[in-house]
């Protein structure tokens, strides 16, 4: 368990090994995918890449639930075709876009051509048009305490991270990050009506622990910001 006193905002779910985890973050993203299915007759979501979410994802595509009425789309994108070992959307279309899951309509953040920065209002475009706020946002969490592509040494960083952020998707030119990038800004993803941080590892426990000691990391902002809170699933 972690060491310190959470605050009322976050919850802290822990399982001892990663399979177990998988199958119970699987269980209540489909549980909380179906609830918006009954209440308002269609569901969406973001999902992170990395190998983290692997398992998860290919649970979740055996989900009995009406595929046809979910929009799915990515938390964040690496500005590389959808054949590169390095997408997301790749990643994603293998993992978890497939058995009942491949009814589900995807939104890619990549387009052909172009740039980030042009790529970016044409994609923020077609976020909008998604049933908002998403009902389920799932993300991940690199040991440097970076969560969808808020890196601190991005040129924009301050404007991805702020709750009044104009644009949905902008792009990320960072050293840190590699390749530039397109992300889902604050508003985005703080206004989720479920809010999941699926972390594996020591390194990352103490990230977080890190964050509540008041370390300044990228997903502090989220942690702070996220509107119903944030349940953060961990096993070591």
């Amino acid at each position: 368990m972690i060491s310190l006193k959470l605050p009322k905002h976050i919850t802290w779910h822990q399982f001892g090994d990663r399979q177990v985890l998988a199958e119970a973050l699987a269980a209540e993203i489909a549980h909380q995918l179906d609830r918006a299915i009954q209440i308002r007759g269609t569901a969406s979501m973001a999902v992170s890449g990395g190998q983290t979410p692997l398992a998860m994802f290919k649970l979740l595509a055996q989900a009995e639930l009406d595929w046809t009425q979910v929009t799915l789309t990515l938390v964040d994108e690496r500005w590389v075709s959808p054949d590169s070992e390095r997408s997301n959307e790749r990643l994603v279309k293998q993992n978890l876009l497939v058995g009942r899951a491949a009814f589900a309509k995807f939104v890619p953040l990549y387009l052909d051509g172009g740039s980030p920065e042009v790529a970016s209002g044409f994609v923020s475009q077609e976020i909008v048009k998604i049933s908002l706020p998403f009902d389920v946002v799932v993300l991940g969490m690199g040991i440097d305490g970076h969560t969808a592509s808020f890196f601190q040494d991005a040129e924009n960083y301050s404007e991805l991270i702020s709750p009044t952020a104009e644009m949905p998707v902008m792009p990320v030119i960072s050293s840190s990050a590699g390749e530039p990038r397109l992300t889902l800004t604050m508003p985005m993803l703080a206004t989720s009506r479920f809010m999941a941080l699926h972390i594996e590892g020591e390194e990352k426990r103490h990230a977080v622990e890190g964050v509540l000691k008041g370390d300044d990391l990228p997903i502090r902002h989220i942690l702070e910001r996220a509107d119903i809170g944030t349940n953060i699933f961990w096993a070591p």
